[in-house]
């Protein structure tokens, strides 16, 4: 035993020694896969429990909270909650987002009852000035958080102007938040100071409940959802701040987009898989006669397969090691220089730290061994299968592949593909669709070496046929067709890879496009005005929307109210949007998709989004319930609409019906027309030129589309990164399994020299293999990968995200990555060729006399 230790080092080294360059090829593809996906957990789990600690931060000591399924409701509930013999402390609490004068974004207000937040909330009281301590009730004071110090620049004594209406409102910087989370961008104000400076006289967002010692917090808890719901029907739900609700709202604000991009970092792996078979299947190729040699030696076929194995499972050890430091830094460095959102937006506002997780490590690290093993795991079983007597003579590497010819297995995976693909989602994500994909893939390689036989057979036929045709175009097609399993070693890296990234391409620029026209459809008007870049607090007046409407240049103005509603405690808000909209005819502002009903007489209309139907099960020609104005108000779903906007959900109601059910009569955004004859320039000036125009942002459809595109492009940046790795990661696997098989074949090139072909024709006859084997890579590749594109567009993408796109076939970016494949190949096989050459005909055939 201990002899055959020092053998399995022997062997192992030997073989690294031999070929380090594959063997490091191995070995980063896997570290690549496996940095990828352990750095995007890294990332995204800090990031989501950060966002966790700051929502509860706000809560601080609550035992309850009561909040509205409104943003805002009526303070008249307030005094009824504290007058409860269970409560011992009522704390009301007014949130606000107010946009800041002249500037992007918004800042996150919290308005408090400075006596009775410090009960339940004493981390989010202010600190004032020692001289100063009656400015937590000032009228003009707010207190910072160092995060919003640091955003706005502003300091103790300074002002800063917030947005209320079309107006600014001047508060003075009064001190610091008691405790704030990094990266928590966040205000604190006298709630009165609050309600008055933002026009929300005698309205709260959420009161907080501190209990008396020995109540029942449960009991409780279902007591008050009772009498709050006899009382105001609809309007109120009663939650634990350290319940699963919140946590689970949170994490469905970003599942979707987080296990997407980690199933897009096991592209990477897989691709490392193949990588692993690939130099596995050609180093057992290049050594059947050395294990046979050993198998007659003694060594037994058990310690055979183990040895194979362990070749495989050192690059996966090394690759997975390598991939967790990688990820690790990996995630560092995007925390600190790009924040915890991946550029999705999901979790603004804070600063999270990355943190170890050993699990998580051990996961990924179990997940790189795995491949690499899986990898190796036909090479080794081949390599124990072989009887000595056949495989210690040479020229038997082809039947050591014949296995690979066999169909049914590839056929059973692409059958179960094509069931898998229909299914539904679960746990509201695309898994089966994503086992789907791995199955096509599977299957397509499995397909390779009798493809490449009989398309090669094919083309060698008609090549014969052909008097013009070049001479060594035979030899190399012959070279081809009779030997496809080591031919389907190199198809099978230039299919994963290239369909992978043909399957990604398509599905992004599908969703961009489909954006950009969505975008063009929903903005028909010339101009978009709103009061702010940001937050809620901005709004028009009906005077102004009056004003604008006689605006000279202005041949229509339509205006636009957006509230975001709870449905569901457990999922992000929906958002209600209310606009001028003319029943007869929403396909001209909205973008229809499917039925479409005409609303009975006396009912009100409303148009879901995609979300709504797969979510709430909101149905065209039933009625759907919204609060609003304090009730449950009903709506005859009339269409469903696509809006890539609110990935939780939106309702699209008239405006009109919006101000009979809530009495308001303020909007957020207008939309203009320009007369006949006016210019966009003339018609902007003439809005500026307004008393309240100086307050305006105004953009044309154009720049919001622009703004919109530069954004999404933002969002995808990740995946445009691991689009990139796995092209890489495939371009490198071709490379290395070309070179590898024709400095195998040194021998027959000196064979070939000896009949008198020529140093330049075995080249061309490389460069032939090289281009055919790839363009057939390439092509088989666009037809597998157009396949993975339809599951990605019509079964992934709707069931993470719930909206449909069109589909778009970017053919300049396929092009242009289907060149680089070929012309790698070739110039692979030719720089193989080369060295394999160099050492001359009779050195090549020495082992042959």
């Amino acid at each position: 035993m201990p002899g055959l230790s020092v053998l399995s080092r022997w062997l192992l080294l030997g073989e690294w020694r031999a070929h380090p360059v594959r063997a490091l090829l191995a070995i980063g593809a896997i570290a690549v896969g496996v940095a990828m996906g352990f750095a995007i957990h890294l990332i995204n789990a800090a990031a989501f429990n950060e966002f966790s600690a700051a929502v509860k931060s706000l809560s601080g000591q609550a035992d309850l909270q009561v909040a509205g399924r409104e943003p805002l409701f009526d303070e008249s509930v307030y005094p009824r909650l504290a007058a409860l013999p269970e409560v011992v402390v009522a704390s009301p609490v007014l949130e606000l987002s107010a946009g800041i004068a002249g500037a992007q974004g918004a800042l996150r207000i919290i308005g408090i009852d400075a006596f009775r937040a410090g009960f339940i909330s004493p981390d989010l009281t202010g600190v004032p000035a020692e001289e100063r301590v009656t400015d937590v009730l000032a009228d003009d004071a707010i207190f910072l958080s160092p995060a919003a110090e640091n955003w706005l620049g502003k300091r103790r004594g300074e002002t800063v102007l917030l947005r209320a209406g079309t107006g600014d409102v001047a508060l003075r910087v009064a001190g610091p938040v008691a405790r704030a989370r990094p990266g928590q961008r966040i205000a604190v104000m006298d709630i009165g100071a609050a309600q008055w400076r933002f026009g929300q006289l005698g309205r709260l967002s959420r009161v907080d409940l501190k209990l008396r010692d020995g109540a029942d917090r449960l009991a409780f808890r279902q007591k008050l959802t009772r009498e709050l719901q006899q009382a105001y029907p609809g309007r109120f739900s009663v939650r634990q701040p350290d319940d699963g609700d919140q946590e689970e709202r949170n994490a469905n604000l970003s599942r979707a987009y987080r296990v997407n991009l980690t199933v897009l970092a096991l592209v990477a792996l897989f691709t490392g898989a193949f990588l692993v078979f690939s130099t596995q299947a050609l180093s057992v190729m290049r050594r059947r006669s050395q294990f046979a040699l050993l198998r007659v030696l003694g060594l037994q076929r058990g310690q055979l397969l183990r040895q194979v194995l362990l070749e495989g499972a050192s690059l996966g050890v090394a690759g997975s090691l390598l991939g967790i430091a990688a990820g690790y830094g990996l995630a560092a460095t995007a925390l600190r220089f790009f924040g915890g959102d991946l550029g999705a937006g999901y979790f603004p506002g804070i600063r999270p730290q990355v943190q170890f997780t050993p699990v998580a490590a051990a996961v990924f690290f179990a997940l790189g061994l795995g491949v690499a093993l899986l990898g190796c795991l036909f090479p080794a079983l081949e390599a124990a299968r072989a009887k000595p007597a056949v495989a210690i003579k040479s020229g038997a590497d082809e039947a050591a592949l014949s296995r690979l010819g066999r169909v049914w297995p590839s056929l059973i995976c692409l059958a179960l593909a094509a069931i898998l693909a229909f299914a539904p989602p679960v746990f509201e994500l695309p898994l089966f669709g994503y086992v789907a994909i791995a199955l096509l893939l599977i299957g397509g390689i499995g397909l390779m070496p009798r493809l490449a036989a009989a398309t090669f057979r094919h083309l060698e036929a008609l090549v014969v046929r052909s008097p013009r045709a070049p001479p060594i175009l035979p030899l190399a097609l012959a070279r081809l067709a009779n030997a496809p399993g080591q031919a389907s070693i190199a198809l099978g890296g230039v299919l994963a890879s290239f369909s992978l990234m043909v399957a990604m391409g398509i599905m992004v620029a599908s969703f961009r496009v489909s954006v950009d026209d969505w975008m063009g459809h929903i903005l028909p008007a010339d101009l978009y005005v709103r009061t702010a870049a940001g937050g809620n607090t901005g709004f028009l007046t009906p005077e102004q929307q009056a004003a604008l409407r006689a605006t000279p240049g202005v041949a229509q103005a339509q205006f636009l109210r957006t509230r975001p509603v709870s449905l569901s405690p457990d999922r992000p808000n929906v958002v209600v949007i209310a606009r001028d909209i003319d029943a007869r005819d929403p396909g001209r502002l909205l973008f229809l998709v499917g039925e479409t009903a005409t609303p009975p007489a006396g009912s009100r209309p409303a148009w879901v989004s995609e979300a709504l139907v797969d979510l709430y099960g909101a149905r065209v020609g039933q009625n759907f319930t919204l609060p609003l104005g304090g009730s449950q108000a009903s709506f005859f779903v009339a269409g469903i609409w696509r809006d890539y906007a609110n990935q939780a959900g939106s309702v699209v109601i008239r405006l009109s019906d919006y101000r009979a059910l809530t009495g308001e009569a303020e909007v957020t955004d207008a939309a203009l027309y320009a007369a006949r004859g006016a210019s966009l320039e003339q018609l902007e000036a003439t809005v500026r030129a307004l008393p309240f125009g100086a307050a305006l942002q105004i953009m044309s459809a154009g720049d919001i589309r622009g703004m919109s595109l530069r954004i999404f492009d933002r969002s995808f940046a990740v995946t445009y990164l691991l689009e990139a790795i796995a092209i890489a990661i495939g371009l490198s696997g071709v490379a290395a399994s070309f070179s590898a098989q024709t400095l195998a074949r040194a021998r027959e090139f000196g064979m070939l020299r000896h009949v008198g072909v020529t140093r330049g024709q075995v080249l061309k006859i490389l460069a032939f293999e090289g281009g055919l084997l790839t363009l057939l890579g390439v092509a088989c590749g666009f037809a597998l990968g157009l396949v993975i594109s339809l599951i990605l567009v019509y079964v992934v993408n709707p069931q993470s995200f719930h909206w449909t796109m069109q589909l778009h076939l970017p053919w300049g970016l396929l092009g242009s990555v289907a060149a680089v494949l070929v012309a790698a190949s070739v110039a692979t096989a030719l720089v193989s060729g080369r060295y394999a050459l160099s050492s001359g005909p009779v050195r090549a055939v020495r082992e042959d006399w």
